[in-house]
């Protein structure tokens, strides 16, 4: 199976015996959400991973998810509030327990960047309201557009106004320093609005000592964000398409299109892109995902997704087990159409500095389409010459073979890549007849098979990729 499968794990899924259930289903990613559980909980999680990973000789990758600033109302003195459409009520950035004539927001900048006719949407866009006024200080008078009930803590989207909040919160900063303490492979930003956030998140990734850095993951759910998406797609090392959130924040008839276009544009430039949320949601509490469920997990894959994440189905779902394997079922069948497959991207640019390796990359996937060999090879040090393969979508199996297992689980997210770890060796002739071996021997080649290999000469030196060679495995 090529497309990736990202889990949230929760309380349903931290237990060893589960997880160990999810990797032998086709679990690629194990995300941890920092929206919720206490580090305590989390370091559980990534020292079961570690530990399976090292018995079951597996490569699921860590993904932390920073919560990023959310905005949520406060608490009530009742179970909920009741507004007609045209009720009026005050939303106020001092802390207190809200009632039907005035409730807290989690925004203290919110009375001075809410202006007059914004939209304001709470608990994922069920009740839409209107701002009437504001005091620029600490409050701002709104009009329910439509009749709801309104929960205390729900989250709250501001479509239309333009937010002074920094995107990374204290409690981000807090979480991130925890994530680099752990080694994990990936860092997700939540509502992305531009590059710049992602510029300052690797800022502050560089600066910690660790030898190992985690690639960052662009969520876009904010309109902003959809605005700015060329320079995020350029600065970030992958994407995930957020629907939940950015369903809220644009019109919903929008989001098939926008994933569509992202997807596209992640292949041009070579960045793994996730589709996410509500994949299938049914599954929480059901056995089975529903038909419009299958055939959004369908589309995804044929639109070209690198890895699709489940989020509530596993972290507190009843068959999170069960939700990995019947996804896994999915891909595998409209994996079977040659239409995902080849989507070349040829090097234009003769001056780029990764023009020559790009080249070769780029020909070893054409050398597969005309061969229809069975597998491309890569030896890699930093993963780059994986992402450039994955990327052009070849329907040859990808081995990688490194002697950095970060790269190698960092690589666990993109699409067709299976990681093999191997020590270093001088000669390239012995380097390759060894990978062959361990092929062979796990049931990956069998003789006769057309086989590509792709490497850096001297074998393991650590440029960029230059030898690309066809050989039949004897």
């Amino acid at each position: 199976m090529k497309t990736k499968i990202i889990a949230t794990i929760g309380p349903a899924s931290s237990s060893a015996e589960v997880l160990n259930k999810m990797i032998d289903a086709g679990l690629d990613v194990c995300r941890l959400n920092f929206s919720h559980g206490s580090y305590e909980d989390h370091l559980k999680v990534i020292e079961v991973v570690r530990s399976l990973n090292i018995t079951k000789d597996s490569m699921v990758a860590l993904m932390g998810d920073l919560q990023g600033p959310k905005i949520r109302l406060g608490d009530f003195s009742c179970e909920n509030i009741l507004l007609n459409e045209g009720t009026r009520i005050l939303f106020t950035t001092q802390k207190m327990v809200g009632d039907a004539s005035k409730v807290y927001i989690s925004y203290a900048s919110f009375a001075m960047d809410a202006k007059p006719g914004e939209t304001i949407l709470v608990d994922d866009g069920k009740i839409a309201l209107k701002v009437i006024s504001t005091n620029g200080i600490d409050e701002v008078l709104l009009e329910a557009v439509n009749e709801g009930l309104l929960f205390p803590r729900k989250g709250v989207n501001l479509p239309e106004t333009s937010i002074s909040l920094p995107s990374l919160t204290t409690k981000d900063l807090q979480d991130l320093a925890f994530l680099l303490d752990q080694d994990v492979q990936w860092i997700a930003l939540s509502f992305v609005r531009n590059a710049s956030d992602i510029i300052e998140l690797r800022k502050l990734i560089s600066k910690h000592p660790s030898k190992n850095k985690p690639r960052i993951i662009a969520k876009i759910e904010k309109p902003q964000a959809v605005a700015d998406i060329e320079a995020i797609v350029a600065a970030t090392d992958a994407v995930m398409i957020a629907r939940g959130d950015l369903g809220v924040e644009v019109p919903m008839q929008q989001v098939p299109m926008i994933q569509k276009k992202i997807i596209k544009l992640c292949h041009k430039m070579g960045r793994p892109v996730i589709v996410a949320t509500q994949m299938m949601e049914a599954m929480i509490n059901n056995i089975r995902p529903t038909r419009a469920e299958v055939n959004d997990v369908a589309n995804s894959v044929l639109d070209g997704a690198d890895a699709l994440m489940l989020s509530g189905e596993t972290s507190v779902g009843r068959y999170p087990v069960e939700t990995i394997e019947i996804m896994e079922r999915i891909i595998s069948q409209i994996e079977d159409y040659d239409d995902i497959y080849y989507q070349h991207q040829a090097p234009a640019n003769i001056d780029d500095v990764r023009f020559v390796s790009d080249s070769i990359l780029f020909n070893a996937c054409e050398m597969a389409k005309q061969t229809k060999a069975q597998a491309i090879v890569v030896v890699t040090h930093t993963g780059y010459s994986a992402l450039r393969l994955s990327s052009q979508r070849p329907k040859a199996n990808l081995y990688i073979f490194s002697n950095n297992r970060h790269v190698l689980h960092e690589m666990s997210l993109l699409w067709g890549v299976k990681g093999f770890y191997q020590e270093d060796v001088d000669d390239v002739d012995k380097l390759m007849e060894t990978i062959n071996g361990i092929l062979i021997n796990k049931g990956y080649l069998k003789k006769d098979d057309l086989l590509i290999n792709v490497l850096s000469t001297p074998a393991w030196s650590k440029g960029a990729s230059n030898t690309v060679r066809l050989e039949r495995v004897s």
